[in-house]
């Protein structure tokens, strides 16, 4: 397997950034890591295992970048104003400075044609790549999210100010009106998993409250709820990972989401 480490100074956050890259060829997936995970979280838990086959046959290239949400969500010692400040540098990093470069790599790998990049993550990976690509479509071709939160409630409380709002996808999903915007997210390619076992309570309410939400606004996704055995946990990400990024790569409408 190709593997490259990239690191350079993120200007938008003030401090080094970095990330790796697994794969010669194929469509781009930039992933997430779950909750104050760090950008080669993916592979030490065995989420680029479990992908390898598609890796090695040139059909993805993977892009686990960075997370700093120990300076954002998770800072109990900041106040609510800072931290969402710091999430926002965070995303325009991703959107600024890590994706434009990802897609040059990836861009030059598939002889140079540019493919829109597939977004992904478990947990608080989840939340991060589903928030994204519901915020900006117009970069995605899709996202594949498991086990993941879908509203800023549970870090910023029920205050959902300014910035704070535009981070909870549940609360501020329902007022998208715009035809553009909707038609935009209409042609992603969005999947949404969570179990129905061991420390997913609070993933499941969630999930079942975006599905209900995508359906009203009449959003194409596909929710998928897997058995009371399936934890909130890595073994079973896994067996996610292989089944949707399969039907994902399979799907005839990637092709149209370039």
């Amino acid at each position: 397997m190709d593997i490259s480490y990239h690191k350079h100074f993120s200007g938008k956050l003030g401090r080094d950034m970095e990330y790796k890259r697994y794969g010669h060829a194929g469509r781009p997936v930039v992933v997430f890591p779950t909750s104050q995970g760090r950008f080669y979280q993916f592979e030490d838990s065995g989420g680029v295992g479990a992908l390898g086959e598609f890796i090695d046959t040139g059909r993805i290239q993977l892009f686990t970048v960075d997370g700093i949400d120990s300076e954002s969500f998770f800072d109990k010692h900041a106040d609510a104003a800072h931290r969402i400040g710091r999430h926002e540098a965070y995303f325009r990093y991703v959107r600024e400075e890590a994706l434009p470069e990802i897609l040059s790599i990836a861009s030059a790998a598939n002889g140079g044609r540019r493919l829109k990049p597939l977004f992904s993550g478990c947990s608080m990976g989840g939340y991060h790549s589903s928030n994204f690509v519901f915020r900006f479509p117009e970069l995605a071709s899709g996202v594949i999210s498991l086990s993941g939160v879908y509203s800023a409630r549970d870090f910023f409380g029920k205050a959902l100010e300014s910035d704070i709002f535009y981070n909870s996808p549940l609360d501020y999903l329902p007022g998208i009106v715009h035809p553009k915007l909707l038609a935009r997210l209409k042609a992603l390619r969005l999947i949404f998993c969570c179990g129905q076992g061991a420390w997913e309570e609070r993933m499941l309410v969630e999930t079942r409250q975006l599905e209900q939400i995508l359906r009203d606004k009449s959003i194409p996704a596909w929710v998928d709820y897997w058995g009371g055995d399936v934890s909130h946990d890595w073994p079973w990400w896994h067996k996610q990972l292989v089944y949707f990024f399969g039907r994902w790569l399979d799907d005839d409408l990637m092709h149209r989401l370039d």
